[in-house]
């Protein structure tokens, strides 16, 4: 029987993609981990990897078509053996045929909801089949990386066509964490999800008498979600924010000194200023905090999400544990991180959750913001230029280079007097760059 091959969840708030680009035409040999199409997400435009072998039967969703549900299908693989005519009744299955309320969109949990299992369907295998894992319905791909991660084919629930285990599966089962039999070392915590509220009526733009001339931008799938998550944070989230001044001047001796010394290296003032707010996470855990309805979560690593600016929105990567990880280490993270964001070559585990965020706009010579808090996490850093101003040193004025950082807060997981510790153990560090280095 023909596969559908599905519109993937390929992030934890993805409940609707597009396809941005076919690598394959209908009537095109499949095998499984070819690239077939590039699917645009919430978070940035991602590779589609076919889990199963076979032809491309027909491409059910065109390259540019928006709103495309996750689990709806978008095109049908055949399999050896089959051809065109056995196509239409797995593409427009018939209102008579259980086939026509299978492919029902489940949207996957957001990161700001709490985790509901929903039993996706699952045909049981041929009599006699026992417990042998060998005659579990998986793909070639899904087996493989089960096995790598030790996991359970028996204890996973298929989404795939005819309950098969396909990818997504696997990485939805290693986002939700340990399991009894395959302890991890920490699981993500269910938030609760913010209470629903009435769409706002659509405001369709319409230009009046005298408008300058003008073009529109179709808005792309990543930007659509960026207007719902970040529109949803203040409405929802009770933000406050706090400003400190940071002196870095001693931080560009030192800085200079190890860039010159020979050794390779090429710190960017982004780096010392993630180390330092890992190490301020460390010495202030209260601020490294997640609400949700039933505890305040208190994460025990500082997983740092930095902002990386693409062309059409920005994608955060994550540098986890960085109060655990020397300057160097941090330095060549950031770099293959943001490099490969802008590829959009990222895996999702290198995007996908994050205890605290900073965003650093000095490089394009922004004094001061505040910046929007991604939830779940209770803070974000916002980081403006260094630049010369006056300061009072020993009752005397003098110059030095002042870069100020603002941290928003999320006001039910972190106090104001955590906020302000935090920054003033941050400051410290930036300050004096050498307590940073041991």
């Amino acid at each position: 029987m023909p596969i559908q091959i599905l519109m993937p969840a390929l992030s934890p708030t993805m409940t609707e993609g597009s396809v941005a680009r076919w690598l394959k035409k209908e009537g095109d040999e499949i095998h499984s981990g070819d690239i077939i199409a590039e699917i645009e997400t919430d978070k940035a435009t991602m590779e589609y990897e076919a889990v199963d072998e076979g032809r491309l039967g027909k491409i059910i969703v065109p390259e540019g078509a928006q709103g495309i549900k996750v689990n709806q299908p978008i095109a049908v693989l055949l399999e050896e053996g089959e051809d065109a005519s056995a196509i239409d009744d797995v593409a427009t299955p018939k209102a008579d045929t259980p086939a026509a309320a299978a492919p029902q969109a489940i949207p996957p949990p957001s990161a700001a909801e709490a985790p509901k299992t929903v039993p996706a369907p699952i045909v049981p295998p041929p009599a006699g089949n026992g417990h042998d894992t060998s005659r579990i319905f998986a793909s070639p791909l899904a087996r493989r990386m089960a096995a790598q991660a030790g996991l359970d084919l028996g204890a996973i629930k298929g989404s795939g066509p005819q309950g098969r285990i396909v990818k997504t599966d696997i990485d939805a089962t290693l986002s939700r964490g340990p399991t009894p039999a395959a302890p991890m070392a920490r699981a993500p915590i269910p938030v609760q999800a913010p209470a629903a509220r009435p769409p706002l009526p659509a405001q369709p733009f319409a230009p009046v008498a005298g408008d300058p001339p003008f073009t529109q931008k179709p808005h792309s799938q990543m930007r659509r979600i960026i207007a719902r998550r970040l529109t949803e944070s203040k409405q929802n989230v009770p933000h406050f924010y706090e400003t400190i001044d940071c002196e870095i001047d001693e931080l560009l001796r030192i800085r200079k000194v190890l860039n010159d010394g020979g050794e390779g290296l090429n710190l960017s003032v982004n780096d010392f200023v993630i180390r330092a707010a890992g190490l301020a996470l460390r010495q202030v855990p209260a601020a490294n905090a997640s609400w949700s309805d039933d505890a305040i979560i208190l994460w025990e690593r500082a997983d740092i999400a930095m902002a990386v600016a693409l062309d059409d929105g920005l994608i955060t990567p994550i540098i986890r544990g960085a109060d655990l990880k020397g300057l160097q280490q941090i330095a060549a993270e950031t770099k293959d991180l943001a490099s490969r964001a802008r590829a959009g070559k990222l895996k999702l585990e290198e995007f996908q959750g994050g205890t605290f965020s900073i965003s650093n706009l000095g490089m394009y010579g922004i004094r001061e913001f505040a910046a929007v808090i991604n939830p779940p996490q209770g803070c974000i850093l916002a980081v403006g230029a260094g630049a010369p101003r006056p300061v009072v040193k020993d009752g005397q004025l003098a110059i030095a280079t002042v870069m100020s950082c603002t941290l928003s807060a999320d006001h039910r997981a972190v106090d104001g007097a955590v906020g302000a510790q935090f920054l003033a153990t941050f400051k410290k560090l930036i300050d004096e760059p050498a307590r940073m280095l041991l």
